[in-house]
């Protein structure tokens, strides 16, 4: 399930999207990028749609995943039924 963003309190999405960077341990390139710009960067990505916030109702967990990647995972759950 799509959690609208405008639900969350400004420091309820801020802790999930810190939560996200710190556990995701991405990726950045060759490049150092602070914690803070990571952060922004997941923050911009939510806004613009290009990632969404979603719950579990299996797992009860909240994660965020890039939005061709939803659509692909429920796509194939809607296949599989």
């Amino acid at each position: 399930m799509i959690i609208p963003l405008e639900q969350l309190s400004e420091e309820t999405l801020s802790a999930i999207i810190e939560n996200f960077v710190l556990r995701e341990g991405t990726e950045y390139g060759s490049e150092d990028v602070s914690l803070n710009e990571k952060i922004a960067q997941v923050h911009q990505q939510l806004k613009q749609g290009t990632a969404l916030l979603v719950y579990s109702e299996l797992h009860e967990t909240v994660n965020i995943l890039p939005k061709d990647q939803f659509v692909e995972d429920s796509e194939e759950s809607t296949e599989e039924s």
